[in-house]
């Protein structure tokens, strides 16, 4: 259950339970950590969940015992979304270093704190079909929706992982922000772009901090 190319992506959001077992937690999140997967871990803002894993690796396998052993140690995983990571046929022209940043991204980036995940699509009804639209007008878009993340360089930065066939939505979409205001003005100014306020169907956003497991529990 290896990758070809890139990592497979899973977040795993979880509630505590009166059986939760703080440490077995530590101890599951170090567990996948020496196997090679990166994982981060975030406080979660509102009622769909306290905690969120953010797990990337090579190999299901580790992420699959990863979510075991969460589940065995007393957390509830009561929503999750699986990805791959992927360079989109918009990126190119891109350095060689910004697409092995695609397929290979480090998380989490310093000093962007602020966590906020939701999962997203292209429309396909009538009228707004993205899919039967010609590629040159979709790049287009895709060029003016890069245009208008630039805007927030240093503030945001995000890991979108492609999840056709994988999960509900076609892509995940990870957003790691300077403060929780930026996460509002960032997603706010880029649904004004013609690619999204047209095409863009989106699902639930989760928001919280980042933020070392031990300090959540």
């Amino acid at each position: 259950m290896l990758m070809e190319q890139g990592l497979s992506v899973v977040h795993l959001f979880g509630k505590s339970t009166p059986n939760l077992d703080r440490e077995a937690v530590i101890a599951a999140v170090k567990e996948a950590e020496e196997a090679d997967c990166q994982v981060i871990t975030a406080a979660m803002i509102g009622h769909k969940s306290d905690v969120a894993f953010m797990a990337l690796c090579a190999d299901w396998r580790t992420l699959r015992r990863l979510q075991t052993a969460l589940q065995h140690a007393g957390l509830d995983i009561v929503d999750s979304y699986v990805s791959i990571t992927e360079v989109s046929e918009y990126t190119k022209g891109m350095p060689e270093e910004m697409l092995r940043g695609r397929l290979t991204p480090t998380i989490p980036p310093e000093g962007l704190n602020a966590f906020c995940f939701y999962p997203m699509s292209k429309k396909r009804e009538q009228g707004a079909n993205w899919f039967a639209t010609p590629f040159e007008r979709r790049y287009e878009m895709m060029m003016e929706h890069g245009k208008s993340g630039r805007q927030f360089a240093g503030k945001v930065a995000q890991v979108i992982s492609g999840s056709t066939g994988l999960d509900d939505f076609e892509w995940g979409v990870t957003l790691f922000a300077k403060s929780p205001d930026v996460v509002k003005e960032v997603v706010y100014t880029m649904r004004f772009d013609e690619g999204s306020a047209l095409y863009g169907e989106f699902g639930a956003f989760y928001v919280g901090y980042l933020e070392y497991i031990g300090n959540i529990l």
